[in-house]
């Protein structure tokens, strides 16, 4: 099969300023401190004085960058900020010209990359929607034939003789989406511009992607939020420091992802020996970490997966019966969620020594969102052992339960069962 998309040993460099590079004594290089040096330059060649670094050094947005994309698939591209995903995309819009290698696309080409690219500011939404076509390749008469259907999808009936200076950022996505996605391209290549429309009209974007792909167009995309990449795409490419690091397999392209941007927000084992407070009676506590499905340290958790919880103890006196508990907090310090030991079955009738304890919630409830791990270990009544904020963990965006989608409001999630039963409803 002859590729849609193909890119061979892609490349793209920039000059960036150098941060131990020179600067004046504000921070930063002025025009007054360029036409200085320059002023100065045949004296410092004569004295032999030279930089000992350059103002500038090379940066590598992407690097050898490969992979072919047939026709009819839907890619979605994600990774990091800075990962080199809106630099591929304007390449292969072909508005940014490679450093190293070339792309090859077999047909029509729609894009859409930054609110309002096209558009004349000072026309009209009706005028745009003809200028823009035409910039994207469309014939007079093919606009004329969609033009009620761009302007339905972009729900802008009211304003569409008003220049378009005085649009809302998220009036003109939506208008430039409408256009973009009503050109029937072969190739629609689309990024994260869509995340300034709201949440109804994202899903009205990803719907009309979805349909143009079931049309056998080629689609790329670039998203931040997974649901969307697992719902939609045929095959993901994950990008991190400008090179492809991952190609294909939707589920194991997210838990690696997750992984690569999550995890390097901070520590995934905590050392609780050295954690002092007035709640510490006893250090009880020595270690904590949260396990992912390998049983490896993370500070991260995917939505509706396994919360796996292992927590070291070691005590010199003997405590029967003990209690522990652990809190969920949000960022604000609200509970929002406590898991404890069994009351009616103690799990421990007597901590001495060293021991243990693993506390799992197969389906955790949060929903996406940073949390904060307290501990609490009591000998009712009394209080032996707590911490406030053991650790920091995020839960991830990802599909509900199996359902293919995301989850958008609330705080909990839960599984459910639901039943219907159709009765005779008498009429009047």
């Amino acid at each position: 099969m002859t590729a849609s998309v193909s890119a061979q040993h892609l490349g793209k460099k920039f000059l960036v300023a150098r941060s131990d590079g020179p600067r004046s004594a504000y921070g930063y290089r002025t025009l007054r401190d360029d036409l200085t040096r320059l002023a100065t330059a045949p004296w410092r060649l004569l004295s032999g004085k030279r930089d000992k670094k350059p103002a500038f050094q090379d940066f590598w947005a992407l690097d050898d960058v490969n992979f072919e994309i047939n026709r009819g698939e839907v890619v979605g591209i994600i990774g990091r900020n800075g990962a080199g995903k809106s630099t591929l995309l304007k390449i292969l819009s072909r508005i940014t010209k490679p450093t190293n290698g070339q792309v090859l696309l077999r047909g029509r080409v729609g894009s859409l990359l930054e609110v309002g690219t096209g558009f004349h500011p000072e026309l009209t939404g009706r005028e745009n929607i003809y200028l823009n076509g035409a910039i994207l390749g469309m014939r007079r008469g093919e606009i004329q034939r969609k033009f009620d259907q761009i302007v339905e999808f972009a729900e802008i009936g009211p304003f569409l003789d008003t220049p378009v200076k005085r649009y809302s950022s998220g009036m003109y996505v939506r208008l430039a989406f409408a256009v973009a996605g009503h050109l029937e391209p072969e190739i629609l290549i689309v990024d994260e511009v869509l995340a300034v429309g709201d949440m109804a009209f994202q899903r009205k974007c990803l719907g009309r992607m979805r349909e143009v792909g079931t049309q056998g167009s080629t689609i790329l995309f670039v998203r931040h939020t997974t649901p969307a990449v697992e719902s939609l795409c045929t095959r993901p490419l994950l990008l991190d420091k400008g090179k492809v690091v991952h190609d294909g397999g939707v589920r194991e392209l997210i838990s690696e992802y997750h992984r690569r941007v999550l995890e390097t927000q901070g520590e995934t084992e905590t050392d609780l020996e050295k954690i002092d407070g007035p709640q510490r009676i006893r250090k009880v506590f020595r270690s904590c970490s949260l396990l992912d499905e390998q049983g490896q340290p993370t500070n991260f958790l995917s939505l509706g997966s396994q919360f796996h919880l292992r927590v070291g103890l070691r005590s010199t006196t003997n405590f029967d019966f003990p209690t522990i508990t652990i809190g969920i907090d949000d960022n604000l310090g609200q509970r929002v969620l406590t898991l404890q030991t069994p009351l009616s079955q103690p799990l421990i009738e007597q901590l001495r020594g060293g021991a243990v304890v693993e506390c799992k919630v197969p389906q955790f409830p949060l929903a996406p969102g940073d949390y904060w791990v307290k501990l609490g270990l009591y000998v009712i009544p009394d209080e032996v052992d707590a911490i406030e904020r053991v650790f920091r963990f995020t839960v991830a965006e990802a599909e509900v339960f199996g359902t293919g989608r995301g989850f958008h409001a609330g705080l909990c999630i839960a599984p459910s069962a639901w039943t219907f039963q159709e009765t005779n409803v008498p009429t009047s």
